[in-house]
């Protein structure tokens, strides 16, 4: 069921939904619609059965904990050091991002059955006027804006490298062995980077966060058509994760939509 909350004289309506696939015995993602915080997130876990979906839900219930004891706190004790230049909320969330690798490579690290696990994320943060994302891997956020759609992040793999060089023509990316190889991720190192971008939400815009088992499925002319022709949010979303699936799906699949609305 979709649920909305009041921004800056609008309102922001989340809806998401999570699915096994139609080739994976478990699901591995894990998704996080919005309950206190405006903050809404997908996980795409790595590293096998009781493993990758221990991560995903690691990482997005560590930012969730980070938000809620910062909430009221404004004396808590950073973890990292913060950008001055940067909002309490952009703070908040990168730092939950970090937390929230650190934990999942320190259990890793500990525990034997944990060995080698990981997770991407993509979160967005709806404060006041603004929209702050954050994210790690190539899980993706997109903005769905005036007919047209957009790729609000950059694929952290290794064919994006590739592209990104300049050294794989269009017919080789179709056929790189390597796609679902990823350079970044939570859980990989003892800290990582975290990519985020402040964006101003118009009315009408729909933000799109989803696994690749979404992405790597459907093209994004298909999630465009959708979004525009589904007015209902939970619809829309049933019908991404049923395209997704018709197309083979061959990887866990999740999707979390987020759209401005008239007060």
């Amino acid at each position: 069921m979709s649920t909305s909350f009041p921004l800056d004289g609008m309102r922001v309506r989340f809806a998401g939904e999570t699915d096994t696939g139609m080739k994976r015995t478990h699901n591995e993602d894990f998704l996080f619609l919005p309950d206190e915080e405006r903050l809404v997130m997908v996980a795409d876990g790595m590293g096998g059965h009781a493993c990758g979906d221990v991560a995903s839900r690691m990482a997005v219930e560590t930012v969730v904990d980070f938000f809620r004891a910062s909430a009221e706190d404004f004396e808590i004790t950073w973890p990292f050091m913060i950008d001055h230049e940067n909002r309490r909320h952009a703070n908040r969330l990168t730092t939950g991002v970090k937390l929230a690798n650190l934990k999942i490579f320190e259990t890793s690290q500990r525990e034997q059955r944990f060995r080698g696990m990981g997770t991407t994320i993509v979160a967005g943060l709806f404060c006041d006027d603004t929209l702050m994302l954050a994210h790690v891997g190539d899980s993706r956020i997109y903005r769905v804006r005036a007919g047209q759609i957009e790729q609000m992040t950059e694929d952290h793999s290794l064919l994006n490298d590739y592209i990104k060089m300049k050294r794989i023509t269009p017919e080789e990316i179709e056929r790189f062995p390597h796609k679902n190889v990823i350079v970044r991720a939570l859980g990989m190192k003892e800290t990582v980077a975290v990519d985020t971008e402040r964006l101003t939400p118009r009315l009408g815009d729909v933000y799109v966060l989803c696994s690749d088992g979404l992405s790597g499925m459907i093209d994004d002319d298909t999630i465009l058509k959708t979004v525009m022709e589904i007015s209902d949010l939970d619809a829309a979303c049933e019908r991404l994760v049923e395209q997704a699936n018709a197309a083979g799906g061959v990887d866990n699949i999740t999707v979390a939509l987020a759209r401005i609305e008239p007060q």
